[in-house]
């Protein structure tokens, strides 16, 4: 849990980083780790948290801050967030939830070395974990890697192929997608 608190906003600021309630926010992170971080990990090694909970004064800040266009800033609403990086929350539909921003960095390192796309890792869990929402970032592929009651299995990415790779609405969502990641898995051995 100490990984997941630490916060660079609330550092920053001298905010406390800390769950109003505790108890649901140990429930969602239980869920999170157990569901989607510890087979990611188990499956490809070492996952690198970059950040996990926040309280919703940290969050709130950080959404002030992104909405004055300051740089290093990317947190949306309370509302949006609750359920997701507000572990101690439920989101807007009452479901509980929780969301950690991780660099694997068995695939980093593929990924910046010899250019496999993210694409690839986001199939890969697409087929074997119960992930709610997956978002990917440019640098490291870092991704948010979200778990909740009420999974909505969303792709989104701010890398080439920008926006949704898939969502239950699009025809990609079912089925196998085993030859989109067959090279990833011929790298990295579990």
């Amino acid at each position: 849990m100490r990984e997941f608190l630490y916060s660079e906003i609330a550092n920053i600021h001298g905010m406390q980083n800390i769950p109003d309630d505790p108890e649901l926010a140990i429930r969602a992170g239980t869920q999170l780790c157990e569901q989607l971080l510890e087979p990611l990990q188990e499956r490809f090694g070492r996952i690198a948290v970059r950040s996990g909970y926040r309280a919703p004064a940290v969050n709130k800040l950080g959404n002030e801050q992104q909405r004055a266009g300051k740089q290093g800033y990317s947190c949306a609403t309370n509302e949006t967030t609750s359920g997701c990086h507000i572990w101690d929350r439920l989101d807007k539909n009452g479901h509980m939830g929780a969301t950690a921003s991780i660099v694997v960095p068995s695939f980093a390192k593929l990924y910046n070395d010899d250019g496999i796309s993210w694409t690839q890792l986001a199939w890969w869990i697409h087929d074997h974990l119960p992930y709610c929402r997956l978002f990917f970032f440019p640098k490291n592929a870092a991704f948010n890697i979200r778990w909740s009651e009420a999974p909505e299995r969303k792709i989104q990415s701010y890398v080439e192929p920008r926006g949704y790779l898939t969502n239950s609405k699009m025809s990609n969502n079912k089925g196998d997608h085993s030859t989109e990641y067959a090279e990833l898995i011929s790298k990295i051995k579990p």
